[in-house]
């Protein structure tokens, strides 16, 4: 995780750790991975707290438009959340989450070829064609859970919460190596409508994405 992102989030446990009333510390697992946090009931309907997550990075190949990809996903994120208490430990949150999410596709050719676009291009060592997808480094958050009410000091809980940070991807695509950097100008004219022939495709799909859902379990304890 980055040291803006550690920064964000130490500083925002801090602020929730100066309140009045006693608080929690929560963990969990789910869908960014184990977490880590803290919370602070500031009113009996109202909780904030904070926390970090973390998925590591992940590696897999995949087939994305004929292209053969070595996928790496990086994911982890912090976040700053008001817990709204509608009816016992059930509530709506708010915040907003600062993110570390990053999908890199590496595509390499195939018995030296390589489509890219309407084009088949022969290719050498060292020919390649990467994509990256990126999420907005900072992003609202909405969702509903329970958990993280206000209770008796030494006791013990759980909590859930289902959401969503909502943003979009953003897509870049380039075609690197010997054979692309050697092309004349007319060639080079044909590869880059290629590149932004793919890279659309890559945007209708992967690039759709609009938000990252949030699915987590796990425990608290007061003190």
């Amino acid at each position: 995780m980055s040291k803006t992102l550690t920064t964000l989030a130490a500083w925002s446990l801090g602020l929730l750790a100066t309140a009045a009333h006693a608080g929690e510390v929560y963990t969990g697992i789910g869908t960014h991975g184990v977490m880590l946090g803290y919370a602070q009931p500031v009113a009996p309907s109202v909780t904030l707290r904070g926390d970090v997550a973390s998925l590591g990075s992940h590696s897999t190949t995949k087939t994305e438009n004929s292209i053969h990809y070595d996928a790496d996903l990086k994911l982890s994120r912090g976040g700053v959340f008001a817990d709204w208490f509608f009816i016992g430990g059930w509530r709506l949150t708010g915040g907003v989450t600062f993110n570390a999410i990053k999908l890199d596709l590496a595509g390499k050719p195939t018995n030296n070829q390589i489509t890219i676009g309407n084009t088949t291009y022969a290719t050498q060592d060292g020919d390649r064609f990467d994509a990256h997808v990126k999420f907005p480094k900072t992003t609202p958050f909405l969702g509903i859970g329970y958990g993280h009410q206000a209770g008796a000091e030494g006791t013990w809980g759980f909590h859930f919460d289902l959401g969503a940070s909502i943003g979009r991807a953003k897509v870049e695509a380039a075609a690197s190596g010997p054979t692309f950097d050697s092309m004349n100008a007319t060639d080079r004219a044909t590869l880059n409508a290629d590149v932004n022939k793919e890279t659309q495709e890559l945007r209708d799909g992967v690039g759709k994405i609009r938000a990252i859902p949030q699915l987590s379990l796990g425990v608290n304890y007061r003190f």
